[in-house]
């Protein structure tokens, strides 16, 4: 049986996501309020970044939904949600500087980068594992104990540790992509004075939620091995 620990960590770590993805969302309207002086949609500062460093085989598209903004190394597209492809203020500018930042880190083979792209296929058969061991736990099959249920937590532990692992990873390459698009805008001075506080200030709380997701994932992958692990005393 799903043990009450275990949900109330999850009410936890959904609760302290839900606030900080408003206070994001809360960040991105205001500087989306704020005009950048330089005049530049989001489109035209993705595409400035990628000439800047030389980078003339990633694509620059319009996507949908909003905040929604993403880099995709396998097709080498950066797709921009409308607000920010056209969008002419801070907050866009920031998004599409960060998601450059990503393309960047591609083009120079970045470690990180690499480490999380070839992690993404062992969180995503360890996601779609975790369904059905947690059907196991509802229908009792840990309660028992015995060697199939030992191996069950096993398995469990090992998923929720690969989902960890993939969570923590990405902080380095997201910090990085920030810090990649913060230098470029400072240093071309496309974003000048407030306008760059703004812009660090966006990304910052874009960060929380990377996060927030890391810790939610870690604690997780601690609560499972410690059940685990004290079943076996």
């Amino acid at each position: 049986m799903i043990g009450m620990g275990y949900m109330v960590i999850v009410g936890i770590v959904t609760l302290v996501g839900w606030l900080i993805s408003s206070r994001l969302k809360s960040k991105f309207k205001h500087y989306s309020q704020m005009r950048n002086s330089s005049g530049k949609s989001g489109a035209e500062i993705a595409v400035d970044m990628l000439t800047h460093y030389g980078i003339r085989d990633v694509k620059v598209v319009q996507g949908q939904g909003s905040l929604t903004d993403h880099y995709n190394p396998k097709t080498k597209t950066i797709a921009l949600s409308p607000e920010v492809y056209q969008g002419r203020h801070v907050a866009a500018a920031a998004v599409s500087a960060h998601e450059c930042g990503h393309a960047v880190q591609h083009a120079e083979a970045y470690a990180m980068l690499k480490t999380r792209s070839a992690l993404v296929p062992v969180v995503q058969f360890s996601t779609k594992a975790q369904q059905f061991l947690f059907y196991g736990m509802m229908f009792g099959m840990f309660a028992g104990g015995g060697a199939f249920g030992n191996m069950l937590m096993l398995a469990l532990v090992g998923t929720f540790g690969a989902t960890a692992l993939f969570s923590l990873v990405t902080l380095p390459v997201e910090f990085d992509a920030s810090r990649r698009a913060l230098n470029w805008l400072d240093d071309t001075g496309n974003t000048q004075g407030a306008e760059y506080e703004g812009a660090k200030d966006a990304l910052w709380w874009a960060a929380m939620t990377y996060v927030a997701s890391a810790l939610g994932a870690l604690v997780m992958f601690l609560y499972f091995l410690m059940r685990m692990l004290g079943s076996q005393r």
